[in-house]
């Protein structure tokens, strides 16, 4: 284990694996989450900007979740989204379904086995006579 300073508030504490931030903050973060995920429950057709500036947490934050889909905006949401890859609108992650799924057989494609060739196929002797050698 190493000892890192947090990113968020600067404590010292044991790092251990993924974000550089302590565990008090990543319990904030949670409690941040939960707080805007039932927001955008009750005000579906809110913007981005107002939901961020009425439960006081970052842009960066909430896009964040979108991106892990964590959060995801109805129909009626003004908040508009694409896909990275095709341009598709989307409601929550990075990619539309199209993409994902394209992007799962491109990895199952890659890690694939190669199949062993086919046996050849012998050709049907000829009728004449054979002679075995001593």
């Amino acid at each position: 284990m190493e000892v890192k300073t947090c990113k968020r508030c600067g404590r010292l504490f044991n790092y251990i694996g993924g974000q550089r931030i302590c565990p008090v903050c990543k319990e904030e973060i949670e409690k941040d989450f939960i707080k805007v995920r039932d927001y955008v429950r009750e005000h579906p057709k809110t913007s981005l900007h107002q939901i961020a500036e009425d439960n006081d947490v970052t842009i960066e934050q909430i896009n964040q979740w979108i991106r892990e889909e964590r959060l995801e905006f109805s129909k009626d949401s003004p908040v508009t989204l694409y896909c990275e890859n095709c341009g598709a609108p989307i409601r929550t992650g990075r990619f539309c379904t199209k993409c994902k799924n394209t992007m799962a057989n491109d990895l199952t494609d890659a890690f694939k086995k190669p199949e062993a060739p086919a046996p050849k196929k012998r050709e049907p002797e000829s009728d004449r006579m054979r002679f075995l050698k001593n």
